[in-house]
């Protein structure tokens, strides 16, 4: 379906032609038309899918400008990086509509964007922490959001966020419009998402939980300690070398590198920095000028490889970007679909090549799970054989458990889950008396309210 066939205000069909796009994707023409009529709705898509215009052009449409400013509509998003490429969408889609639009984020100075508020805004687009803290100071209200948009929402609804959409949602009239955005969502957080909603509409482009069927996925096995000598062979045979596996010379261009931890992602980039690959580096630990300078040189081209925490797996867009490596697994399985969604965006193809050890067998199996399909496995010469063996005692749901094969100290599950067991075992063979290992106790309430603003900066990155 065409843009002009959607009952949209010509200023915003101008826009979007300059933009360069005529036909809108799937989950925009389902959307749209939905939101128009006022519903409030659960959009599910694949990363890549245009999700974000199917709900920034409806806004666009529904208000209309006025000479006093109020926030009149509201996006949430768990990221910085995220709520930025948002701003920039409302900007380019509403070049010619009179309507302004702020954007509110953690890591940065409070100064320029109350600046922002006070010269007026009709749409905000807030990370919800920054958003929490310039209510509180009395720079703004939401008495008169006429609509909500949850981006990400699955990740908007899990506990680390929870209480602050609660607090967030609660400043709202309960007459706003709510609508839900997400590639991934688990049954739990819908419903949990459905009691926020009124009546709402469930809108699921292509097969849920997934990436499109442009990301070639591939995994190999390796040990953890060839992790390093791995990567840099690959990127450098993907990127610079022909090969039959990669993609054709016009269109290997770059690659993101996905780490699990901050400190991985610090070490891999001096890696690879080190090994004469151009990379660079982008995490929580980095103040929002440096993963803004990042992602400008990347996109630019001037960097070729970014090496990245899971902050970067949702909702950056990078045109044209190649490759995606996970160097490591992530702990939730549903940052892996997000990880692998920035390649093969908008029909492009993009190739996925995950790196698995024995010790991450267990979040290979909540993955796959998860998606609902095995990985194809290649071989290559730093290539060692694990075995993916339905456990005996697998349930009716399907789930399947691995198991390391024979010859590995028969030890199943993680290296973290072994030493714990290992752990209590020492505990009861000594009666209790081994003061190196104590029973984990309850926080006290003093203590939970400390360890939660101790990790509220956490919520933003």
């Amino acid at each position: 379906m065409r843009f002009n066939e959607l009952n949209l205000n010509k200023d915003i069909l101008d826009a979007i032609k300059k933009a360069g796009y005529e036909e809108a994707t799937p989950i925009q023409e389902k959307s749209i038309p939905v939101m128009l009529e006022g519903r409030d709705m659960i959009g599910l898509a694949q990363t890549g899918t245009g999700k974000t215009a199917a709900f920034a052009l409806p806004i666009l449409e529904m208000l209309e400008p006025r000479r006093k400013n109020q926030i009149r509509a509201l996006v949430l998003t768990p990221t910085r990086e995220l709520a930025i490429q948002i701003f920039e969408n409302f900007k380019k889609y509403g070049r010619y509509r009179k309507l302004r639009t702020v954007c509110l984020y953690g890591g940065a100075k409070k100064g320029n964007q109350i600046n922002a508020l006070y010269r007026g805004c009709d749409i905000l687009v807030a990370t919800p922490g920054r958003l929490i803290d310039l209510a509180n100071e009395g720079h703004f209200t939401l008495d008169h959001i006429q609509i909500l948009v949850l981006d990400e929402a699955d990740r908007m609804l899990d506990m680390g966020f929870l209480p602050d959409m609660k607090r967030i949602i609660a400043m709202t009239p309960e007459t706003r419009q709510t609508v839900m955005f997400s590639a991934t969502m688990e049954k739990k957080v819908e419903a949990l998402a459905r009691e926020m909603l009124t009546d709402p509409e469930r809108i699921q482009v292509a097969a849920q939980n997934n990436a499109a069927d442009t990301v070639e996925q591939r995994l190999i096995f390796t040990e953890r300690e060839m992790k390093d000598e791995v990567i840099i062979n690959l990127l450098q045979e993907q990127l610079e070398k022909d090969d039959e596996n990669a993609l054709s010379r016009k269109d290997r261009t770059n690659a993101i590198v996905f780490t699990r931890t901050k400190r991985g992602a610090e070490r891999l980039n001096r890696v690879l920095n080190h090994a004469g690959i151009g990379a660079a580096a982008i995490h929580g630990d980095k103040t929002q000028g440096q993963r803004k300078d990042a992602l400008d040189r990347f996109r630019a081209g001037r960097t070729q490889v970014l090496v990245a925490t899971d902050v970067a797996a949702r909702g950056i867009d990078v045109p044209s970007l190649s490759y995606v490596f996970n160097y490591d697994l992530p702990e939730e399985a549903e940052n892996y679909v997000h990880r692998i969604g920035r390649t093969g965006r908008a029909g492009e193809e993009g190739i996925a090549i995950t790196l698995c050890d024995k010790e991450e067998l267990e979040l290979l199996e909540a993955i796959e799970y998860l998606i609902k399909k095995e990985i194809p496995v290649v071989e290559t010469e730093w290539s060692i054989h694990l075995e993916r063996i339905p456990h005996r005692g697998q349930g009716s749901n399907g789930r399947r458990r691995y198991h390391k094969p024979e010859g590995q100290n028969g030890q199943n599950g993680s290296r973290e889950n072994r030493q714990s067991s290992q752990r209590r075992n020492h505990y009861r063979s000594n009666g209790g008396q081994n003061k190196s290992y104590r029973k984990p106790r309850h926080m006290s309430h003093r203590e939970k309210t400390r360890h939660m603003s101790e990790n509220k900066s956490a919520r933003e990155s």
